[in-house]
């Protein structure tokens, strides 16, 4: 990280020049964006209930939890964006897509969204919006409906490996599209009821989830560490662990972006971890990054208990600077007050 002369950071992908501001902005109305989640909800909102058969509900199950945790949580969200671990090329195309399905933007989209909020979140201030400090309902419209224009931007850079992907690129011209052939194979074989709840009920459930997720866990929640000096905080979800794939331990996220596993202590559900176990035994990935493997961000502090925990254990506030967790040593607690020399998983 790097700050420029008027002290705003600068991230991997997104470059503070001078004059850069996080705070100042208006926040306009995205009208394909709305269209899209806005047609998505009222089709779901109207047809869901006239076409819901057990099949039609099953196959809304299955395919969102598909998409959620294979797609967006481990091919987007720890993959493309963070690269917390390797795979083929084949395997992360297959997963991009499926994330892509996922209905919230196209791959290049994604990254710019989630590096543009980490960006103003690092600051040391920045807008209402970047921060999910507006009411319920109007956040639910902003982040869903609408676009912050800063009147100060940044650059958004991404590398050579994103921006000369010519999959990528065709991903992100049609993502909206990538909808239809999936919805004509519903259609052909569960008619409107696996249309209605395979497409419509599918997007509009898992995008307003993402935007409900993210919403509670920057602004409240149980907290095992703090970052200083940033306008925003991550906290943890633990009660909706298991149906967001590991996306609700948010303050872990916070404090290790670039781990692979988000359920870091004992006792933390992920499945989106569990499912990269399963494909780094089958040989499919490697490298998979734990806290272990990473240097602590700068600013980063190891808070009381960790409520995430739940197994009765308790944990000592950290009194002194940041702690650097011991998480493979089997302790709910386990940490050390040094900070060693990181070393790379296998």
């Amino acid at each position: 990280m790097q700050r420029n002369a008027k002290e705003c950071l600068s991230t991997e992908r997104v470059i503070s020049d001078p004059g850069v501001s996080a705070t100042e902005g208006r926040v306009a109305w995205a009208p394909e964006r709305s269209l899209w989640i806005g047609g998505m909800t009222l089709a779901a909102l109207t047809l869901g209930p006239v076409f819901v058969t057990p099949g039609a509900v099953i196959l809304f199950l299955v395919t969102s939890a598909v998409t959620l945790c294979l797609g967006h949580s481990v091919g987007l969200h720890r993959l493309l964006i963070h690269r917390s671990f390797e795979a083929p090329l084949w395997l992360e195309r297959v997963m991009v897509w499926l994330g892509t399905l996922v209905g919230m933007a196209g791959p290049l989209g994604m990254v710019r969204l989630h590096d543009m909020r980490d960006w103003a979140q690092r600051q040391a201030a920045c807008h209402d919006l970047h921060a999910h400090r507006a009411r319920l309902l109007k956040d639910a419209w902003w982040q869903m409906h609408c676009r912050l224009d800063l009147a100060h931007p940044p650059r958004f850079v991404p590398e050579a490996r994103l921006r000369d992907d010519a999959f990528l690129r065709g991903l992100e011209a049609t993502w909206m599209l990538q909808q239809v052939p999936l919805g004509l194979v519903f259609f052909s074989l569960g008619g409107m009821p696996w249309l209605v709840w395979g497409i419509a009920v599918r997007v509009a459930v898992s995008v307003t989830g993402h935007w409900a997720v993210g919403h509670v866990t920057h602004r409240r929640g149980p907290q095992g560490w703090a970052v200083d000096g940033v306008a925003v905080q991550g906290y943890d979800l633990p009660r909706v662990a298991l149906i967001t794939f590991g996306e609700a331990w948010h303050g872990n996220h916070h404090a290790w972006p670039g781990s692979a596993r988000l359920g870091i202590e004992p006792g933390q559900a992920d499945p989106g971890w569990w499912v990269l176990l399963a494909l780094r035994r089958l040989g499919l990935v490697w490298g998979l990054r734990e806290p272990a493997d990473l240097l602590p961000r700068a600013g980063l502090r190891r808070l009381g208990a960790v409520a995430a925990v739940g197994q009765g254990g308790d944990c000592e506030a950290s009194v002194g600077g940041p702690l650097r967790p011991s998480f493979r040593s089997g302790s709910p607690c386990a940490a050390s007050a040094t900070l060693p020399t990181p070393g790379r998983a296998g």
